[in-house]
Formats: structure tokens, C-alpha cells, sequence
């Protein structure tokens, strides 16, 4: 179990995987749904002593947990484009279920993917998670600089200069290996006019959007409320940024305290050329190995 996590992955290009429960995918029309939530691993988290009394849930199976997922999925049927934070991906805590692939099925989605970021094997399979209605025409795993159990994941949706890219994330808590991260999220999503920049990215949006290698993008970030703790919101520090050419239609931080983080919704209005390119047609591609 140590040699996995000590070992650092490579990048690498993936096929999302296809849950066959899912009823037909369907283009997304002019708007895209996207949702950003860290759903603790399924613990609900109510007052601060929780972290304490119930961080055995870190480790152990609790009936409450199914629970908690099953109100999760329920909220992510609403959404087109979904990126999760601190899954697991099936281990002793949750009951051996890969959350991320159990969230497909409940929200009805036909893609998921699921970012392995620390290997504990049998006690917790530490993840980001992927949920979609789109097939993506790209989809690229990778571990962030700095402390290792840190990743993002790059979608790209369309072909050619109006593809839409996505970055979901997970950021470090420390300022410094946060800023190198960040400027590795910039080289991702380099060349690219339409871009999401989606997760728990642990500062605010001051912070990234003027003091940040993402600085002189010119992102726009729609909302500022605060998300964290969710009993009490103090923090703003998950968000959807957007690329300027992305025309904002609605957004909110939505009154579901399942998790110690509120999720951030975003619907965005797609480019004309977007809109025209078939986002999902073509057979399903066999889903690669990891």
C-alpha cells in the first residue's frame, strides 16, 4: 500500500466510461448545466466538533453514507457537466462502491470518470470525479505538481478553435503549491478560447483571478458567495471560472448542506459554433484501461 502511494503517476489520455444503465444521451441544446461539489465522501459535516466525533467515517462504513449519496444524486440529475471532489473510489469506508461510478447512476448519466489521487488500497481510494451527459472529445488525467494526492482532469468538448475545454481540480491548501499548480492548469488550457475552470480550489476568487498565474486571462468569476463551511459559509473557495466568451446565464451556490462545502451551479449559454458541432454521435468507444 505504501509503494502506491509513494509512486507518482504520468499524465495520460483516457476514455470516460460509459455506465450502460443510462437512458439515451442527448446534445446539450444552446446552454450547458455545470456543477462543482466536494461531497466529503459522502459525511455530512454540521458543526465544527463533527471533523472530530465523526472522522471515524474517514476510515469506517456508516449507514448514513448511502443515505447522503442517494440526496446527492438527486441534486446532480438537474446538471449536464459535473465535477466532485473527495470521492471514493470504493474502499472499506464506503463499503467497496465507487462513488463516482454510483453518482452516474443515480443522476442517469451515460460518462464518468474517476481520478485516482491516493492509493490507500483497502482504506480509501482518495478521488476527483467525472460526471457527463456529453461524450467528451478528449479526456486527460493529471497528478499536480507539488504534494503528491492533488489532480486535475482536462475535457475537451467539439474539435478545432471553438472547442470547449474543462478543467475539473482539487487544489492544494498551501499558497505556494496551489500557485504551481495553477500555472500548470494555465499550460492545459493554453490555446484554447472556450475554457471552464471547475473545483474546490481551496482560495478565493480575488485571489485567483488577480494575483494568480491565471491572472491576465481575463476568467470571469460569476459567483463570490462564500461555500464553506456549509452549516455556516464564511469561505468562497469553490468555484466555475469562465473564459469571457462564455455568456453567463444563471448561477447560484445551492442550499444543500449534505457535505461540510455548498455546490456552486453554473448554466452557461454555448458559442454558436459549439452548438452546431455534434457533441455526441458515433459509436461508444471501448473505455481504456487505467
Amino acid at each position: 500500500m505504501l509503494r502506491r502511494w509513494i509512486e507518482r503517476r504520468a499524465p495520460g489520455s483516457h476514455s470516460a466510461q460509459h455506465n450502460p444503465r443510462a437512458g439515451a444521451a442527448a446534445g446539450p441544446g444552446d446552454s450547458l448545466r455545470l456543477l462543482s461539489f466536494n461531497i466529503q465522501v459522502g459525511i455530512s459535516t454540521r458543526r465544527y466538533h463533527h471533523y472530530l466525533t465523526r472522522s471515524w467515517q474517514h476510515l469506517l462504513p456508516h449507514r448514513e453514507r448511502a443515505a447522503n449519496l442517494q440526496r446527492i444524486g438527486t441534486l446532480l440529475g438537474d446538471f449536464d457537466l459535473v465535477a466532485l471532489q473527495e470521492v471514493d473510489g470504493g474502499s472499506l469506508r464506503s463499503s467497496y462502491v465507487n462513488q463516482v461510478e454510483h453518482l452516474a447512476q443515480l443522476g442517469d448519466f451515460p460518462y464518468w470518470y474517476q481520478q485516482l489521487n491516493r492509493n490507500l488500497g483497502p482504506l480509501a481510494q482518495h478521488s476527483n470525479g467525472l460526471l457527463s451527459r456529453l461524450r467528451p472529445s478528449l479526456l486527460e488525467d493529471h497528478p499536480l505538481p507539488g504534494p503528491r494526492g492533488r489532480g486535475a482532469i482536462l475535457l475537451r468538448f467539439g474539435e478545432g478553435p471553438q472547442a470547449l475545454a474543462v478543467v475539473m481540480m482539487h487544489l492544494a491548501l498551501g499558497a505556494k503549491a496551489r500557485t504551481r499548480q495553477l500555472a500548470y492548469i494555465r499550460e492545459l488550457i493554453h490555446g484554447y478560447r472556450h475554457c471552464v475552470l471547475m473545483g474546490d480550489m481551496n482560495t478565493h476568487a480575488s485571489e485567483l483571478l488577480e494575483h494568480s498565474p491565471l491572472r491576465d486571462l481575463g476568467l470571469l468569476a460569476p459567483q463570490t458567495c462564500a461555500t464553506f463551511p456549509s452549516w455556516q459559509p464564511q469561505r468562497c473557495i469553490d468555484h466555475i471560472l469562465l473564459s469571457p466568451e462564455l455568456a453567463l446565464q444563471r448561477m447560484a451556490v445551492l442550499d444543500a448542506p449534505i457535505s461540510d462545502h455548498l455546490p456552486v451551479a453554473v448554466e452557461i449559454r454555448l458559442p454558436g459554433a459549439l452548438r452546431r458541432q455534434a457533441l455526441v454521435s458515433g459509436p461508444e468507444p471501448a473505455p481504456t484501461g487505467r
